[in-house]
């Protein structure tokens, strides 16, 4: 039998797909947590069901994940020897993570029924209070998986989309906090912040313990973030959901080949189609 909503999401917990009282309450606590420091998460927003659902599902594509390793800047730009050694963006670190792209995952999976819920664009719309919200339109990155293992992590790092939606499927034996620095390029690149972060200077950084089940949202554009390495044997997985605040918009060209192994035509034809000015 095909899933449906109900077997994947708590409706009764989270009514995402009806107007009233229950569903108001649970916007503004979002809205409040998003508005203190960018980040709220809803605990056990999915079923049991769904939490194996899903893992069985990462499980199947495991092997068509990317696997990449290499040494990134929190921009993911090239270095540049005309600014300063101790600029932010010429900080470089080890990498080490494995995304499954889009492409990989069915209709009918457990991921994209629950990504086409009745009332989930919605409700994520009504928490984030974007006017202009958009699915991303890349065909590798709309809905993903990330994947990791004993040793991997992702470094500090600023997302390219303004707000992402992530759920918690599996995680590690040890290791794999989600570690952010809260709002941090709100008002600006503000690279000495940037700088206090990786050097591990600053009192910004939140450390974020997430469950299988919970439900992320996420203001990675403006803060600062990244995934703590791994121990034991059980891989990590996160299912991320991304929108955007302009239609049509999908990742630069030489970011979707570092994360994804691969580039499609449409990344060629739309690259440099960005809603800021941002330097990634």
């Amino acid at each position: 039998m095909p899933f449906t909503a109900t077997d994947l999401i708590d409706l009764e917990r989270y009514p995402i797909h009806c107007e009233g009282a229950e569903r108001d309450a649970v916007i503004a606590h979002v809205r409040a947590d998003l508005a203190r420091d960018g980040c709220a998460v809803l605990r056990g927003f999915l079923t049991p069901k769904a939490i194996a659902a899903l893992t069985e599902e990462a499980d199947g594509v495991a092997g068509k994940g990317h696997r990449s390793f290499n040494r990134t800047n929190a921009y993911f730009t090239r270095d540049d020897p005309d600014l300063p050694e101790e600029d932010p963006r010429r900080q470089f670190f080890e990498r080490s993570n494995t995304f499954i792209p889009a492409d990989n995952f069915e209709a009918t999976g457990a991921l994209r029924v629950i990504h086409d819920a009745p009332g989930f664009d919605g409700f994520i719309q009504d928490c984030l209070q974007e006017e202009k919200f958009y699915r991303y339109a890349d065909p590798l990155a709309d809905v993903i998986v990330n994947m990791a293992e004993e040793g991997n992590g992702f470094p500090w790092h600023f997302d390219t989309n303004n707000f992402t939606v992530t759920l918690a499927i599996q995680n590690a034996e040890e290791g794999g906090a989600f570690e952010y620095a809260p709002m941090i390029r709100r008002e600006g690149e503000n690279f000495a912040e940037v700088s206090r972060v990786l050097d591990g200077t600053s009192d910004k950084v939140t450390v974020l313990e997430l469950q299988p089940g919970d439900l992320q949202l996420f203001r990675g554009r403006y803060s600062l973030h990244r995934v703590a390495p791994l121990k034991g044997s059980t891989r990590r997985y996160v299912a991320i959901f991304s929108y955007v605040e302009e239609p049509g918009m999908v990742g630069a060209p030489e970011r979707t080949k570092q994360l994804y192994g691969r580039v499609l035509p449409i990344h060629l034809e739309r690259a440099g189609l960005r809603a800021d000015a941002f330097i990634d």
